[in-house]
């Protein structure tokens, strides 16, 4: 491996130390708590555990942590009137409804019921165009991780080819404009683009985000370019025993390590970003709020 490794763990935990010390500020110095809810509605296994993931670190950092657990044939209503009041309760800064809900809820329809001001996820409608149109918005949690460790690697990315593999409206879209935003030229890349590895290899940046297990192999990238894997994929791991999966990104890790000047890891990389980014997206919605500066390095 030649690649600089970026340490995704060390970054989150770097943001979160940011976001606790913003906090300790509001308490002390205006007396307010920033308050994120989170509203889960059914039994997924896999939300469960990043709700908890998420609960824990939102008290570790000082806010307020408000949970909803919802059977998961509750109505449509019922959860609607449910964010309608966390829309007017002034101790709530930020609103995450877990992904994804039970096939009779439409996801669209509870997304955009969100106050876009409190839509800490950056999904409503409003804060899409917001972001498309460089203006002040909330900006999804895992493309404000990567830029950020993007801006932290390379000091500017003004002017630096990048490519986004992967046009998804919570990673694809968003990772876009945001390099847009910071003068970036940039290419969206797809599973019906021509010719995708010679898109790839012309990048200075590569964000993989397109869902297929080590898809990327190391001749795709430039040599001295950088890589980040937004991919979590599960892979048969016969080696650890019978039944045991590990976990790959979108890229061919060693080969890609072996070409690239810097390089996130999977596990460790891109993930970790997203809470910490939730963590930050509360504390600027509050600050918002309450017509308060905005936390300098924790915003797009």
């Amino acid at each position: 491996m030649t690649a600089t490794l970026i340490d995704g763990k060390a970054f989150a935990a770097k943001v979160r130390a940011q976001v606790a010390e913003h906090v300790t500020r509001l308490k002390t110095d205006h007396a307010i708590t920033p308050g994120l809810a989170v509203v889960l509605v059914g039994e997924d296994p896999a939300s469960q555990v990043y709700v908890r993931s998420k609960r824990k670190m939102t008290t570790e950092v000082g806010m307020k942590s408000v949970e909803h657990r919802l059977d998961a044939e509750t109505a449509e209503a019922d959860l609607l009137a449910l964010i309608d009041t966390l829309n007017t309760d002034p101790e709530i800064h930020g609103i995450l409804v877990q992904l994804p809900l039970p096939k009779h809820l439409n996801e669209d329809l509870v997304i955009n019921a969100i106050d876009p001001a409190k839509d800490v996820d950056g999904f409503h409608i409003s804060n899409v165009g917001l972001l498309g149109t460089g203006q002040k918005s909330m900006v999804p949690c895992t493309p404000l991780g990567c830029l950020m460790m993007l801006r932290e690697h390379h000091g500017s990315i003004s002017g630096l080819d990048a490519v986004v593999i992967g046009r998804s409206n919570i990673v694809g879209k968003p990772m876009a404009q945001l390099l847009l935003n910071d003068s970036a030229t940039v290419t969206i890349a797809h599973s019906r683009t021509k010719e995708l590895a010679d898109v790839v290899r012309r990048a200075d940046i590569v964000v993989a985000a397109v869902g297929r297990p080590q898809m990327v192999p190391g001749d795709w990238i430039k040599p001295g370019a950088t890589v980040i894997d937004v991919g979590i994929n599960r892979l048969d791991a016969p080696e650890k025993g019978e039944g045991k999966t590990r976990l790959v990104g979108d890229v061919d890790f060693d080969s890609c390590a072996a070409v690239a000047g810097a390089i996130t890891p999977v596990p460790g990389g891109v993930g970790p970003m997203t809470i910490a980014c939730l963590l930050a997206n509360t504390v600027t919605a509050c600050c918002r709020a309450n017509g308060l500066p905005e936390p300098e390095g924790l915003t797009a």
